[in-house]
């Protein structure tokens, strides 16, 4: 049994997590600080579908406060970095936020992790800090100096300041670079999500672009399968940063996506296609080769698999029906 806090807990990718870890036996203590990004009824809802399960326990706590969340530190604790402001489009708008949450976030997070002793750290970045210049397949070697958007520059930072520090406090990081992430529980402004709940209320879809923009989906049980890996591997890293991309495994431009989603849900969208928006990147794709050689990482879930996952979970959690 491992002792693990979870930060951002409550959302999507952290909610599976600590299930998941609950159910292997680890000690799990969950913060969120339900951040309004979006509402905090769903937040809630994820923890009510994870239930009361043996070994869990959460605290509302925000995350800049470094002293409260150190006291919820132990020297053996293994600490998964999960909680950041999230989305491309909407950091584009909000620089000064975002900087404050995920790059001083992340500084809080160093702070209590030295001020407790601890040593071992999983972080969630993004596949977003490649930028668009970074030759596909994105690997974890390339420079990553060129990010098109305050979101992608955030993680970048955050993978940069845990670099910078890890050696003088002792630190064994693995830096985990998430690739378009889905499935159940998924956020409401995220594409999977809001197509299908645009779908089912008859509404048109915005698609932009020209359709051959393309994204590496991941779904939530292959990256909590990663997370698992790099948090075994901790155990017996060197002191140090290691970056591992997360990916699904295939590229899926977006009209096969709707395609997919359409079939899960057995109806036509509408469509209407807008320019490519600022911020967004024409195309990600994860080399998988240290990852898989290192943590043993494999993607097991077919996309067309996961979306009539999501699309089940979609129907059960907000009472669609046909």
């Amino acid at each position: 049994m491992t002792r693990v806090l979870v930060t951002g807990a409550a959302g999507f990718i952290g909610s599976h997590l600590v299930e998941a870890l609950c159910h292997q036996g680890h000690e799990v203590v969950g913060i969120d600080n339900f951040d309004p990004y979006y509402p905090r009824a769903m937040k809630e809802r994820n923890l009510a579908e994870v239930g009361r399960l043996p070994g869990f326990a959460f605290h509302e706590l925000d995350l800049l406060d470094a002293a409260a969340l150190a006291s919820l530190l132990t020297s053996d604790t293994v600490l998964v970095h999960l909680a950041a402001k999230a989305g491309v489009r909407p950091s584009l708008g909000d620089p000064v936020g975002y900087a404050r949450v995920n790059v001083g976030g992340t500084a809080a997070v160093a702070e209590a992790a030295r001020g407790a002793g601890v040593s071992r750290i999983v972080f969630g970045s993004s596949s977003s800090v490649y930028g668009d210049s970074t030759p596909v397949p994105f690997r974890e070697d390339a420079a990553a100096i060129d990010p098109v958007s305050p979101y992608a520059a955030t993680k970048r930072a955050g993978e940069l300041l845990l670099g910078s520090v890890a050696a003088i406090y002792g630190f064994r990081v693995a830096s985990l670079r998430f690739f378009t992430v889905y499935g159940p529980r998924q956020r409401p402004d995220l594409a999977i999500h809001a197509f299908t709940r645009r779908m089912v209320e008859g509404s048109t879809l915005t698609l932009f672009g020209d359709g051959t923009q393309g994204r590496d989906y991941t779904y939530c049980d292959d990256i909590v399968a990663g997370v698992l890996a790099a948090l075994r591997w901790t155990e017996t890293a060197q002191v140090g940063v290691e970056q591992f991309n997360l990916g699904g495994n295939r590229v899926v431009e977006t009209g096969a996506m709707v395609d997919e989603i359409s079939a899960a849900l057995g109806m036509t969208p509408k469509i209407e296609w807008a320019p490519m928006q600022p911020g967004d990147v024409q195309r990600t794709a994860a080399d998988l080769t240290k990852s898989g050689a290192v943590l043993g990482y494999a993607p097991r879930t077919p996309f067309p698999e996961g979306i009539r996952q999501f699309v089940a979970w979609f129907r059960e959690a907000h009472g669609r029906s046909d």
